[in-house]
């Protein structure tokens, strides 16, 4: 039975990471991924008698951790209606993607790419009823075909592809606009001279690097700044207020990042404060989504700023 047991372990385990961010598509969130690849490894277990691998066996756990992260979505108890109303969001950073990528023999090497992995993607679709956040993924993501993606999800072909183009309208809707494949030396170069206006707490030169109608949302707080009008106080303050900045620049879910560091008035080290992720378009910031200080060694960042 031990034997057993260690085989299919050694046998799930080469799909954990592509099963992980599959998961983190539909669920939005890197820790409850994390939970729901177990929960996969484990309902795959229990039903090992009827599958022993070859060639259909990824889409076997890809059917079960789809199904689970379903079961998962309609136990979370508030109703999605907009941006700000998505508290499990959660960044995936770019290190981790680049492993997958790296890995060659591993078909999510593929598409792990930003216009799937986008944390504006990630939110509008968790707007979508949990099947058909599902059916979008295994069709558009995936690229399974009508006929696989029915038989994973317990429908019919018809009930699928309605699905689909209902999915299809709420993105199309909601989502902004395309971003490129990766991130630019535009951005790179934005993003420098964001942290450099940060750490200068020049508020008004942060300011002019942003879009009209940029949004600013910090999940897990219910909060939406939206317009330059709302988000120039908030800037000003948090620049001026609580003490000094340091930043690093970083990367998640293919886009550009900074992680904040903090040195409070009277104090003398500078800690981990903040990330901030940034969707660019035209040039300008368009989005500013920012995350807590407990995401820090997720990034493999230090807690304390190195001066060195």
């Amino acid at each position: 039975m031990a034997g057993d047991e260690s085989a299919f372990a050694a046998l799930v385990e080469r799909h954990r990471r592509e099963l992980h961010v599959h998961c983190y598509r539909m669920l939005g969130s890197f820790e409850e991924a994390e939970d729901l690849v177990q929960e996969t490894f484990l309902r795959a277990w229990r039903r090992r008698d009827g599958f022993h691998g070859g060639p259909l066996f990824r889409a076997w756990l890809y059917k079960i951790a789809t199904n689970a992260c379903i079961d998962h979505s309609r136990h979370r108890v508030r109703s999605i209606t907009s941006f700000a109303d998505i508290p499990w969001l959660q960044p995936y950073p770019d290190r981790l993607l680049d492993q997958i990528a790296s890995d060659g023999d591993e078909p999510e090497a593929t598409i792990v790419t930003r216009e799937t992995i986008e944390l504006a993607f990630l939110a509008v679709i968790q707007l979508l009823p949990p099947k058909q956040r599902a059916v979008l993924i295994l069709r558009d993501v995936l690229e399974w075909s009508a006929a696989d993606t029915a038989e994973a999800l317990e429908l019919t072909v018809a009930s699928a592809n309605s699905a689909l183009q209902r999915a299809r309208a709420t993105v199309k809707q909601n989502r902004p606009v395309r971003p490129v494949a990766e991130p630019s030396e535009t951005e790179r170069v934005l993003l420098r001279r964001l942290i450099d206006a940060h750490e200068r707490a020049d508020a008004e030169s942060a300011i002019a690097m942003m879009r009209e109608d940029i949004r600013i949302t910090m999940p897990p707080l219910p909060m939406l700044y939206q317009g330059v009008a709302m988000v120039a106080p908030l800037l000003q303050e948090g620049l001026a207020g609580p003490g000094h900045w340091r930043l690093l620049p970083t990367r998640a879910n293919r886009m550009p990042a900074a992680a904040s560091y903090l040195r409070p008035h009277g104090e003398t080290e500078f800690r981990a404060f903040k990330i901030d992720v940034l969707r660019v378009e035209d040039g300008l910031v368009a989005e500013i989504t920012t995350f807590d200080h407990t995401l820090f060694p997720r990034f493999g960042l230090p807690p304390v700023y190195p001066e060195a």
